[in-house]
């Protein structure tokens, strides 16, 4: 979002580098969002168990930091879905890309385990997400589900990387007839 909104800027400031149509027409964005990974979201804790809870037991629950948690699975899931939704409402949802891995767990979930077991693991989780298929977060339940028509995440980025290809040689042409 934050790529946007400068973009947005310098078509607002006319700036020669950024000015291909207007700042709201978002048929002109490529975005594609790549995250760190999440851990598994599993129910770990009830409403009613919540509403019992005393100031220390938000901030820590065994190996768990409750409130530390949900402001930073809340800031990711925001943005997640302000931009699914308004690349849907704008028809043009195939020019967000989300690729996200909210299954992991163990070491591989944190983001100070440095050893060289985790970082091929990690390797492996990531070569895993471009073979499986692009899916995009449900608006209503907040969890990710399959897109039937685009393939995989490494089809879907190949894809993207033909239309930056096409948009440079345009914009090469261009300069090269002046």
């Amino acid at each position: 979002m934050a790529a946007m909104s400068m973009i947005t800027k310098e078509v607002l400031c006319r700036n020669p580098d950024f000015n291909h149509g207007k700042p709201a027409e978002y048929g002109n964005y490529l975005i594609i969002s790549i995250g760190t990974g999440s851990a598994k979201q599993a129910e770990k804790y009830t409403a009613p168990e919540c509403a019992k809870w005393g100031i220390l037991k938000w901030l820590i629950d065994g190996n768990f930091n409750p409130l530390i948690d949900i402001f930073a699975h809340a800031s990711a899931d925001m943005v997640d879905i302000h931009a699914a939704v308004l690349f849907k409402a704008l028809r043009v949802e195939k020019n967000y890309l989300r690729i996200q891995d909210d299954s992991l767990v163990g070491p591989t979930a944190s983001v100070d385990v440095a050893t060289k077991k985790n970082m091929e693991a990690l390797i492996e989780i990531g070569e895993n997400l471009l073979k499986k298929k692009v899916s995009r977060v449900n608006i209503d339940t907040g969890m990710y589900e399959v897109v039937d028509d685009e393939g995989t995440n490494e089809e879907a980025l190949a894809r993207f990387a033909r239309k930056l290809s096409q948009e440079r040689k345009l914009r090469q042409a261009t300069l090269n007839s002046y």
